[in-house]
């Protein structure tokens, strides 16, 4: 028979006598359930993620969009057509309205049938009319517009207005359009019409420079492959339109909402490490005797090395596969829950989370049991007549080497987060050791302190057993402070930094940007502005210029490969200045410019798009004269405060001949600030309001349904979090069994063991308590400013509530092992028969 049918055989009637005899129990559920939990935590964490993408889609008018400088190539059309995908055709340019003596600056929108094909299109018949869902776009030679465009020009509904050479009927007021974002051309009055109209209207012409856009939607394979075919033919002047290009205020809170999902998972995944290393430790403790006694009769290390690997293997594959099972049959009934709470069907979901369940089974069995394990074929046949003899020591190096990096491995694979799977996975192992590293330091310093007690007997007989226990102590002070942590851990996450994250939209965030103030009118608009309950409204100026050139070098968008560079490079900049470093901006580099300088501080992402550094020249073009500044600092903008923010800030004295215009953001309340708007807009008719009321709505829902999908999943981890405490005290309880079984042979009567027993598990909880509140908020912290991105308080309660669980579970679990030895005989327990 071949040497590896003959190990193979040998595993499967290894494991089927271990399983027949009951010893794979506690491992075998510890890896289901683990499987279960990762798969179903997997399954719905993926589907909430594809209805968040689905949904975000509806943000940008179709699942697919493709901006060009140029009209879209016909082979586009062709190719989303043979897929059976349906399309629409946007172009976007400023130009100009009137009616009679009136004109106003617009931006113009032309589409063609079916718009939009994601997000729903709301109109109303009357300024003041309710808005309805449009199934479809403006009727042949009507447009529709924005309300206060009414307002400049002094028209109404059914009214024409003048566009180049063309005159539109007004046939609605846009209440809502849904791929509207915040670029410079979208904050002017929108005026939205057919493209069939527009070759009547003579604005289009050769050299002229329009936005040209192609939305696409269909079946996810479809789009998913048009995306990839459009991708290997994209030229200059065109780009695939994401979130973060087109919509970045939705795109940062749809990022969080994945990172939240993404980091319950990876601590299921912890808990699972967790319960299975604490259940092979039981398995390997448990199967010393009989190792020793397959040495005796013959078997070779080599031989028993495979068995194990073998009947290991193949539990696993087993478990991994009934662990799949039970987590895609508890997440569907999960879904119905959340879909329920959410207000909306999930799209099903992929073969990814099976196939992480299965190698997630694999790789904490292999990875956490290996390392107990790894000295059992080296059991010495001697131990047969000598059970006490103490094992010959094994180098578990590799073996653990082996298990944390086979667990990082898997934490990068689910979130494809370098950081986050650093910060989750690296935060444990480190936690681990730290644990180990300070209970070996408490219980020595115990060891001399219960040397030094004069009184209470209890005291000192618990003191002592732990340290003549001094490695099970540890290790049961480790599990429970690992247990603990997690769970303080999703519970800080569950209040805390949901908390943090919703603080980052606050209330009375800015819901309206006014632009297009003039020098004169400062005062005056922001008179109007206090008067009508406003209080201190910031004028920023903005001046348009343009990057000609960088360390005296001209700049050309042919020298930069990054798509976002380019575009950059080739669209003039909104420069303002300022003399203070505004609130919601942070130095992070070099330093605030001197406003008497000729300084810029420049964002830091585009700093980085451009690679600028400090102390590099910049050059623009502002109205034909050249305004030369050094880059002083790098800026940190929080693009949540949905202020008026810029990429680049000069100094004043740099700026101080510049053409400018003026720009603030306010928060309006209906309720305090009634028609402040049209008042305005009636007082200085040259203003454009600017309400992004909805984006923030938007951004608010998302955010409402991810903390909803977390608490759920936060529900989900705690129940297999439950696991590993449970694991952690009941892996202990032989040696307690027999220990307790020869006190009570040496005359220890029941009352005397509780009470001994209850002080040693209080010292143990107290201690895990705290030990694993440091870690749930050191690495809490962590994650909320390297990967969440929002400041976390100091919270009071995870050490009260630590060394509450600690001594709650420790008590509990000790009274449910002195339960079971004091019904067991102590001659019983001393033979092994218990």
């Amino acid at each position: 028979m071949p040497i590896f049918l003959s190990h193979f055989l040998l595993g499967l009637r290894a494991l089927r006598r271990d399983w027949r005899s009951g010893e794979l129990r506690l491992l075998l559920l510890a890896l289901i359930l683990a499987v279960a939990a990762v798969t179903a935590v997997g399954f719905l964490a993926d589907r909430l993620d594809r209805a968040l993408q689905r949904d975000s889609g509806q943000l940008l008018g179709g699942d697919l969009a493709i901006d060009a400088d140029a009209p879209i190539p016909a082979e586009f059309l062709r190719e989303a057509a043979e897929r059976r995908l349906r399309v629409v055709q946007t172009l976007q340019f400023p130009s100009m309205a009137s009616s009679g003596e009136h004109a106003q600056l617009v931006a113009l929108k032309a589409v063609t049938d079916l718009y939009p094909l994601r997000g729903e299109l709301r109109v109303a018949a009357a300024p003041d009319g309710a808005a309805q869902t449009a199934g479809h776009g403006p009727a042949p030679g009507e447009a529709w517009v924005d309300g206060q465009l009414l307002n400049l020009l002094g028209l109404n509904v059914g009214d024409r207005v003048a566009v180049g050479d063309a005159h539109l009927k007004i046939g609605r007021i846009i209440a809502y359009e849904p791929d509207r974002g915040m670029r410079f051309i979208n904050v002017a009055p929108r005026l939205l019409m057919r493209a069939d109209d527009l070759p009547a209207t003579g604005l289009v012409a050769p050299g002229s420079r329009i936005s040209h856009q192609l939305l696409v939607a269909g079946e996810a394979g479809a789009v998913d492959g048009f995306r990839s075919w459009v991708e290997r033919r994209l030229q200059r002047g065109q780009r695939i339109s994401t979130l973060e290009s087109s919509r970045p205020e939705i795109q940062r809170t749809l990022a969080r909402a994945k990172n939240f999902l993404l980091l319950v998972a990876m601590l299921t995944v912890v808990i699972a490490a967790v319960a299975i290393a604490l259940a092979a430790r039981r398995f390997s403790r448990r199967h010393h005797d009989g190792i020793a006694v397959m040495r005796c009769l013959g078997a070779r290390t080599r031989q028993l090395s495979a068995m194990l690997w073998v009947e290991f293997t193949v539990l696993g594959l087993a478990a991994g596969a009934a662990g799949c099972v039970a987590g895609f049959l508890a997440h569907q009934g999960l879904v119905a829950i959340v879909s329920e709470w959410l207000k909306t069907s999930l799209p099903d979901a992929g073969a990814l989370p099976a196939l992480q369940g299965l190698a997630a089974g694999l790789l904490l069995l292999l990875g956490f049991a290996l390392p107990p394990l790894a000295g059992l074929p080296r059991v010495p046949p001697i131990r047969v007549l000598r059970s006490d003899l103490p094992l010959s020591p094994v180098r578990r190096g590799p073996a653990y080497a082996m298990g944390a990096a086979a667990f990082l491995l898997l934490l990068w694979w689910m979130s494809g987060d370098l950081t986050l799977s650093f910060i989750v996975g690296g935060g444990f192992l480190a936690s681990a050791l730290a644990f180990a590293a300070l209970a070996w330091a408490l219980l020595r310093a115990l060891d001399a302190v219960r040397k030094r007690l004069a009184g209470s007997p209890s005291l000192r007989f618990a003191l002592a057993g732990m340290a003549r226990r001094r490695g099970l102590t540890v290790t049961q002070l480790c599990a429970l402070s690992m247990g603990l942590m997690i769970l303080l851990l999703l519970a800080l996450m569950r209040n805390d930094l949901l908390r943090g994250w919703q603080n980052t939209l606050p209330p009375d965030a800015p819901n309206t940007f006014v632009i297009n103030i003039q020098p004169d009118q400062r005062e005056a608009v922001v008179q109007a502005l206090g008067a009508a309950g406003v209080a201190d409204p910031v004028l920023a100026p903005m001046i348009r210029g343009r990057l000609v050139a960088i360390n005296r070098q001209p700049v050309d968008a042919d020298h930069y490969q990054d798509d976002r560079a380019k575009r950059m490079v080739d669209r003039e900049f909104n420069l303002s200045h300022a003399r203070a470093l505004p609130a919601s901006n942070r130095i992070t580099a070099g330093r605030w410019l001197d406003p008497d300088g000729h300084e810029v501080a420049l964002e830091s992402g585009l700093a980085k798009t451009l690679g600028i550094a400090v102390g590099d020249t910049m050059s623009f073009d502002v109205a034909g004269q050249s305004v030369e500044v050094t880059v002083s600092g790098l800026r940190k903008v929080d693009w949540d405060s949905f202020e008026a923010n810029f990429f680049a800030l000069l100094s004043p004295a740099a700026l101080r001949d510049a053409p400018a215009t003026y720009i603030t953001s306010i928060h309006l309340d209906p309720a305090r600030h009634g028609d402040l708007g049209q008042r305005l807009l009636r007082q200085f008719p040259n203003l454009t309001l600017f309400d992004i009321g909805s984006i923030l709505g938007q951004v608010e829902h998302i955010l409402g349904r991810a903390v909803q999908a977390v608490q759920f999943l936060f529900i989900f981890a705690v129940l297999a979090g439950a696991l590993v405490l449970g694991a952690s005290l009941f892996s202990t309880r032989d040696e307690r069994m027999h220990e307790v079984a020869i006190l009570r042979a040496l005359g220890a009567n029941a009352r005397q063991l509780k009470h001994a027993l209850r002080v040693e598990l209080s010292i143990i909880g107290a201690m895990a308590g705290l030990m694993a509140a440091f870690a749930a908020v050191g690495v809490a912290a962590l994650l909320a400013h390297y990967v969440f991105d929002f400041p976390l308080g100091v919270p009071w309660w995870p050490w009260a509530a630590g060394m509450a669980a600690g001594l709650a579970v420790s008590l509990a679990g000790g009274g449910a092992a002195l339960a079971g030895v004091l019904k067991t005989p102590p001659l019983a327990s001393l033979r092994g028969t218990s």
